[in-house]
């Protein structure tokens, strides 16, 4: 089985290919075990086998052998310089960041807690994803998600903070801007929202721990009725292990239902298990077994851990005809991966609807160090369609044929027809006409950070540094 994380800001092709451990299948084919989970993050030991620069020169060494882009390695810098491994790390790939290639992609996490979230979606926080808009100083709830204590405070997506522990949160923004909201939503928080009946309703919540649902039992999967046609929707909120049986459920509906038309939903999904796109990939493979799917190449130095993807058909796969594919900036990684191995054979007949994808053709492995709990996410390769189609550094933009710009629009629950990126897909769908979506070119942009090419609308609440994997993948989410 090929289990390879495959992230946000971080695409996480998760190989054990290294003496230290670690997960997944590696080059070729060849499985390499799981490392099991712990109950609790092991906390790092305070001896010299962990000690700071222990910890910075193992990081180094892997860097060195598995780093995509050696040349863009500065190896020159000195670990004394830095108080933490991640500021070694970031200091160690910044010739490659400043170029738009590793855009904090390689980072430094636990192995527990990472094994958790891609194998049950274990996680810990409010339950809900944010989005803001910058010019107008507020802060909306995108999404809620079931079993979190936002969903059960009657908090859901349309929902505007106004309050966090007293404070406005229009004053926050304005005084520190999105990064002023995200440090006062500590461990317990009392907010006065207002829901999407306009009535401004208080709520006190701590950060629990709660199961993410990668499809949601209440919006999810559906049909819906475009006229007299059935069309498929399906929102993926993130691609790990438990989002098996929901993709196998959802097709073996739309198969039963005579569907040929779909809404892919990835707007918010930042990436995940490579194993899962391949999943999804397959379910919309009928008629396609053998065909290539992807690509994978590492750097010269490890040709021969090179791999490609065929589909493989499964019991629920279908034959689409026609699929739009909903994404925006916080498309990323596994997300691009399943859009992009679809451009050479749907051709027109598949869009890019939304906004500018996150822009992330390269993948990672993960380089574990167990007795310290330490898992490297080290950028490694890079991702390309049957066509040899990936550096789309910018997003899919410019990659996928058609494109529908459509912006965010909370006032409607997702997979609603009426909300407006859903609506813009049946319109493509539908064969009805649609406004291209706007890139600016040049590379400058990305590699300063910038992403391009995206509604106007509300980016995802996100730290500029994100801390884990959970932060990494589901964008927004606290």
């Amino acid at each position: 089985m090929r289990q390879r994380p495959f992230g946000l800001t971080a695409c996480c092709l998760a190989a054990l290919l290294s003496a230290c451990g670690g997960g997944g299948n590696g080059g070729n084919g060849g499985t390499i075990a799981t490392p099991a989970p712990t109950a609790t993050p092991t906390p790092t030991p305070s001896t010299a086998q962990c000690s700071l620069r222990a910890r910075q020169d193992w990081a180094l060494a892997q860097l060195q052998e598995w780093y995509l882009f050696p040349d863009l390695l500065d190896s020159t810098v000195s670990p004394a310089s830095y108080g933490t491994v991640q500021d070694y790390i970031d200091a160690l790939v910044a010739p490659a960041r400043a170029l738009g290639r590793d855009r904090y992609f390689t980072y430094l996490t636990s192995i527990a807690e990472e094994n958790a979230y891609y194998e049950s979606g274990s996680s810990a926080g409010f339950g809900f994803r944010l989005h803001y808009d910058t010019g107008a100083n507020r802060v909306f709830v995108s999404e809620a998600f079931e079993g979190g204590p936002a969903l059960a405070a009657g908090i859901d997506r349309g929902a505007e903070l106004l309050e966090i522990q007293s404070v406005s949160v229009a004053s926050l923004m304005a005084s520190g801007g999105p990064q002023a909201v995200i440090n006062a939503l500590g461990a317990s928080i009392v907010v006065i929202f207002r829901d999407t009946a306009g009535v401004d309703r208080v709520a006190a919540m701590n950060r629990e721990e709660y199961t993410l649902d990668p499809v949601s039992d209440r919006y999810g999967a559906k049909i819906i009725m475009d006229g007299a046609k059935r069309v498929g929707y399906l929102n993926l909120r993130t691609f790990i292990d438990t989002a098996d049986p929901d993709l196998r459920a959802a097709f073996a509906d739309f198969k039963a239902q005579g569907v040929t038309e779909l809404i892919i939903d990835l707007r918010y999904n930042g990436g995940g298990l490579i194993s899962v796109a391949e999943l999804m990939g397959n379910l919309m493979a009928e008629g396609r077994n053998g065909q290539l799917f992807e690509y994978v190449a590492f750097r010269e130095s490890k040709a021969n851990e090179d791999e490609s993807y065929a589909f493989q058909v499964q019991p629920q796969s279908i034959a689409p005809t026609r699929i739009a594919f909903i994404g925006t900036d916080s498309t990323a990684s596994a997300s691009e991966l399943v859009i992009n191995g679809f451009v050479p054979y749907l051709g027109t007949n598949m869009a890019l609807v939304g906004g500018n994808t996150y822009g992330k053709p390269v993948g990672q492995i993960a380089l574990d160090r167990p007795q310290c709990d330490d898992r490297l996410r080290a950028i490694a390769l890079r991702i390309e369609n049957a066509d040899r189609q990936g550096d789309y550094y910018n997003g899919l933009a410019t990659t996928v044929p058609v494109t529908c710009a459509a912006s965010d629009d909370f006032s409607h629950q997702l997979g609603d027809p009426q909300e407006a990126m859903t609506k813009v897909a049946l319109d493509f769908l539908a064969g009805r006409a649609c406004t291209p979506i706007s890139v600016r070119a040049g590379a400058s942009a990305a590699a300063a950070g910038t992403r391009v090419g995206t509604p106007a609308s509300r980016p995802a609440l996100v730290p500029e540094h994100p801390a884990g994997t959970f932060e990494r993948e589901v964008p927004g989410a606290f």
